[in-house]
């Protein structure tokens, strides 16, 4: 038995040096609104593990049966200690300490949970740096792509003066809150912004800086590791962004996802990064980390006519389950229809301080 949980405030959680780690509101409120999530890849008789079964319960009784449906029974449950000893296996959206802390607290053996050491090999290949290791693989007549780890506040000033425009990141930090768009010098020694680099490299030990690509649109490729030198696709993930925050996933399929791609990007383009990433995030995996992952890549303005649009292959690389799983895993549980093209947009709304799952078809 598998017991699945969603911790959305995972990536704020990696960059936290304490495993006592309180989550932000924001991240606290999604993971009690939206804790049923699971059972839209959970398998029959799991376990969701839920901070309010009642809530839960209530919030996918009465979610929208025209939208999607669920046929495998689950169970949604707060984890009783009697129900411990059944579960052979643990599904989190993403590991880390403060999560294997609370687990060891709710009265999980230890040996049913990733170990000390195992969980900052999962923080490291989750460190953005990442993204410098696995570019270079990755250059390919149509691509674009860089990245640099800067560990001091003059080593950011002297790409922005090389540059222009910077997109800097911190090395561990949620959708959008992490990440920040500069394109002066001025801009940059502002006592917000600056006080901002200052903390981050302090706090997290570097800082990570791209150019500025002139985006034309995001999208992602998913996989799953099996830790043991194996990597496998699972499909497209189209999603869109505003500043760096998740917005929205298209659910369609895959040829329908690949022919929207192939507007802007060769098949074979595709394929081939594709294959590279499987390869070598297969070795860079190998006996660190079990579980589904993702790239994000985008589409962006060439320089000229005879190349309109370049792939940046690698942006980000998610050591965790992404929307773009979910997008994948919620689109068998669609209601029948006899239209295989059907497309329909996915989102996370929030209103009334609530977070909703928003399925609206096209």
């Amino acid at each position: 038995m598998t017991v699945h949980i969603f911790n959305p405030e995972h990536d704020i959680a990696l960059s936290s040096k304490v495993t006592n780690f309180t989550a932000p509101h924001a991240g606290r409120l999604l993971r009690y609104d939206l804790g049923w999530l699971p059972v839209i890849w959970a398998q029959k008789d799991d376990f969701i593990l839920v901070d309010d079964e009642k809530k839960a319960t209530h919030d996918l009784k009465y979610s929208d049966k025209s939208t999607f449906r669920f046929i495998d029974p689950y169970t949604i449950n707060s984890i009783k200690n009697e129900c411990i000893p059944l579960i052979d296996h643990i599904e989190p959206w993403g590991w880390d300490a403060p999560l294997r802390n609370e687990l060891l607290r709710l009265g999980f053996p230890k040996e049913k949970l990733p170990t000390v050491e195992q969980i900052k090999e999962i923080k490291n290949l989750s460190h953005r740096r990442t993204v410098t290791r696995l570019l270079p693989f990755l250059r390919f007549d149509q691509t674009v792509g860089q990245a640099f780890e800067c560990k001091a506040a003059e080593e950011v000033e002297e790409y922005l003066v090389h540059y222009g425009n910077v997109v800097l990141k911190a090395p561990w930090s949620s959708s959008g809150r992490g990440v920040r768009f500069v394109s002066s010098i001025e801009q940059l020694r502002h006592p917000s912004l600056s006080g901002w680099v200052h903390n981050v490299i302090a706090r997290q030990g570097s800082l990570m800086l791209e150019p500025y690509y002139n985006k034309v649109k995001d999208f992602g490729m998913e996989f799953y590791s099996d830790g043991k030198g194996s990597v496998s696709y699972e499909g497209l993930s189209l999603f869109h962004a505003d500043n760096g925050a998740y917005s929205s996933n298209l659910i369609a399929t895959e040829p329908a996802k690949a022919e929207m791609l192939c507007r802007y990007l060769t098949s074979e383009l595709l394929e081939t990064v594709r294959t590279e990433i499987c390869k070598r995030l297969a070795e860079e995996f190998c006996g660190k980390y079990e579980g589904p992952f993702g790239v994000d890549m985008m589409v962006v303005a060439g320089s000229d006519r005879h190349s309109p649009f370049l792939l940046h292959p690698c942006v980000e690389v998610n050591v965790r389950r992404t929307m773009g799983h979910v997008a994948l895993s919620l689109f068998p549980r669609l209601n029948p229809t006899s239209d295989d093209d059907l497309v329909s947009i996915m989102r996370i709304d929030y209103t009334n301080n609530n977070y909703q799952l928003r399925i609206k078809r096209l």
